[in-house]
């Protein structure tokens, strides 16, 4: 940058002498040689000196500036990281395009998890539409924003979203920088909440899954086969708790599904007759899965109403503070539904994985035939 500025300073002088000389073509024909000389000294200067400064400041001047704004940019990403509040970089959608060490501790999400999904995905449904209203007008440029939301994971504890205006170098559009902070001044933290599970190795996991399967099998070993009703209720009981904090049973009767049987957490009071109550038919996932024979594993679903609505017309999901469900058809060989199952996992625990996808297609297999097998 010093070069630079100093070739600036030369090539201004320069100009001025040259104007200088041209003003002196009016001196008397005697002096002329004299400013002859003069004007033969000033190119050769630009030969001899300029014009290889020049040459050497246009080879090396982008590649440094190119180099001093990466290392701006590294330190950028570096302060972005490491600055002790939890800060996320979303765009006009609420899209996150980064999330800091002190955000993904704070919300319990990974940033690779996080990253090009929104951010109103992780809040609890209620909070999401006023979310998207105020990051839109802040990327509107609309002035900075706050609110009070409520993380998904940790729905008793008020969080304040500071939302302000960022345009990132290079880019058309203006990015949201959001801030995260206790509103009552206090760090979630697992002693306050229910905890998620801690981290199992591969083989844990493989094991606790063997286990469930065997539970499922003896519960449909030890009783009466071919009750449809009765099949589902001894696998419920397996389900419940151990695996998932509610179990809805659909049996597939000769023209439509019926609810049979539903377990909920024990605090679930109206809640859970609420879901007793819904008729399968107006629930999407339920008959998606009865008409598809598919299993629909949706982790912190974003359609609230994709199980329906209740008698009081509040969606399923949202009271039962849902967030992650198994939606899975039972089916035997032919193709032919006997019913579905759908488990809800609520508030801090973890999601379903693939690996508990995959075991509970099995188990369902297994009920199938349990429940289609003659009496």
């Amino acid at each position: 940058m010093a070069q630079t500025d100093e070739f600036g300073e030369e090539l201004a002088d320069f100009v001025r002498r040259v104007a200088e000389l041209k003003a002196a073509r009016s001196v008397p024909a005697d002096d002329l040689p004299t400013v002859l000389d003069a004007a033969i000294f000033e190119l050769d200067h630009v030969a001899g000196q300029l014009w290889p400064w020049y040459e050497s400041l246009s080879s090396t001047g982008p590649s440094g500036v190119a180099s001093v704004d990466r290392q701006e940019q590294q330190l950028l990403k570096a302060l972005f990281q490491r600055v002790p509040v939890p800060v996320a970089l979303v765009d006009r959608e609420t899209v996150v395009r980064r999330l800091n060490f002190a955000a993904s501790s704070f919300t319990g999400v990974r940033a690779g998890y996080a990253t090009g999904r929104p951010l109103t995905g992780f809040l609890a449904h209620a909070d999401r539409a006023a979310f998207r209203s105020q990051a839109a007008a802040v990327a509107r440029g609309e002035g900075d924003r706050s609110l009070t939301v409520h993380l998904q994971q940790q729905p008793a504890v008020p969080v304040r979203a500071t939302l302000t205006a960022l345009r990132p170098s290079g880019e058309p559009r203006t990015a949201v920088l959001v801030v995260l902070q206790p509103a009552d001044s206090r760090v979630p933290s697992p002693e306050r909440a229910p905890g998620p599970v801690p981290p199992l190795t591969e083989t844990t996991r493989h094991a606790a899954l063997m286990d469930l399967v065997d539970a499922m099998t003896t519960a449909l070993l030890s009783g009466p086969v071919g009750d449809p009703a009765g099949v589902l209720e001894r696998a419920a009981g397996v389900l419940h708790g151990r695996f998932a904090d509610w179990v809805v049973a659909d049996v597939a009767g000769a023209a439509r599904l019926s609810r049979t049987r539903v377990l909920a957490p024990s605090d679930s009071g109206a809640g859970a007759r609420g879901v007793a109550a819904q008729d399968p038919a107006a629930c999407p996932l339920v008959v998606e899965a009865a008409r598809g024979g598919s299993t629909a594993l949706p982790v912190r679903p974003e359609d609230p109403d994709a199980f329906g609505r209740d008698t009081s017309g509040a969606p399923i999901l949202v009271r039962a503070n849902v967030t992650s469900l198994l939606c899975v058809p039972l089916t035997t060989a032919p193709g032919s539904v006997q019913g579905v199952l759908t488990l809800f996992r609520s508030g801090a625990r973890r999601a379903f994985s693939m690996a508990e996808a995959q075991a509970m297609d099995m188990m369902s297999r297994h009920l199938a035939l349990a429940m289609s097998a003659p009496r």
